[in-house]
């Protein structure tokens, strides 16, 4: 397997896995935040950053670096706005991550607050779509290259 199938292929998988995780967070566990007790929300709010962290800062990383390292060990089969468009969707979600979520999150650890959760699940869509467009990119990047001159073998 050659680097730039690798690297296609790590970002995809870090890609889907992030993509399945953010629709989970978006459509279950975000909205869950309203039924936890104000008494035992900021211990949840801190449990839910530490467990969370586990999973998405490992494949964030792999899918950012991954992502860049394709603008310049792209694939043959893929056009250049290919991993071009792959990196912006992955900047619009780290931005949005830090500048929409993570304040959010900090502003629930001092406690249960109905408009910060609203805000929260709302403001998620935005790395809900991206993630999902993401997934829609690198299955159609591997789908290139599994049916042109660069097949994995």
């Amino acid at each position: 397997m050659t680097v730039d199938v690798a690297l296609l292929l790590a970002n995809g998988a870090s890609t889907l896995l992030l993509c399945g995780l953010i629709w989970t967070i978006q459509v279950v566990h975000y909205p869950s935040f309203h039924y936890v007790t104000p008494e035992r929300f900021t211990h949840f709010e801190a449990f839910h950053q530490r467990r969370i962290s586990l999973l998405v800062v490992p494949l964030m990383l792999v899918e950012l670096t991954s992502a860049i390292a394709l603008l310049g060990y792209r694939p043959e089969a893929l056009p250049g706005l290919w991993a071009l468009f792959g990196v912006l969707l992955v900047g619009l979600i780290w931005g949005t991550t830090f500048t929409l979520q993570v304040p959010l999150h900090n502003q629930l650890s001092a406690g249960y607050d109905k408009k910060a959760i609203t805000a929260l699940v709302a403001g998620n869509w935005l790395r809900t779509i991206a993630w999902t467009l993401r997934a829609l990119l690198v299955l159609w990047g591997i789908g290139l290259v599994m049916m042109g001159d660069g097949a994995p073998t």
